[in-house]
């Protein structure tokens, strides 16, 4: 009988914690403005990062790279959809660039990052 509790106990826990380890799973990009490798010919300032769940805009960040130097670190917008991270920036000069995007889930479980490589180029 002791045996069969502690076994009901154990299943219980398990099944508590299924959620969070589903949620554990990486985040993922759904769209993004620029999209990946794309090719810019005309000024942009807008900048989004839309992800298949809500996420903790406070703890979330963007920033724009060239090369191994940060050219713009990005004010995320709270003003969003919950699975946006949205921000303006200067206009950029011809390059190419990489949109870096770190977001935690709003669980708090985990912080997935990634990059989103773009190209500017001189317009005609």
């Amino acid at each position: 009988m002791e045996f069969s509790i502690q076994r009901a106990v154990l299943v219980g826990l398990l099944a508590m914690m299924l959620p969070a380890a589903a949620w554990a799973q990486d985040v993922k990009v759904m769209d993004s403005a620029p999209k990946a490798q794309a090719v810019i010919g005309e000024p942009s300032s807008s900048f989004f990062v839309r992800f298949d769940r809500p996420i903790d805009h406070i703890h979330s960040s963007l920033s724009i790279w060239r090369g191994s130097q940060l050219v713009e670190d990005l004010q995320p917008r709270f003003q969003t959809e919950p699975n946006v991270l949205f921000s303006r920036a200067p206009t950029l000069p011809p390059g190419d660039y990489r949109l870096r995007w770190t977001v935690r889930t709003l669980e708090g479980v985990q912080v997935t990052q990634g990059d989103i490589p773009f190209t500017i180029k001189t317009p005609p």
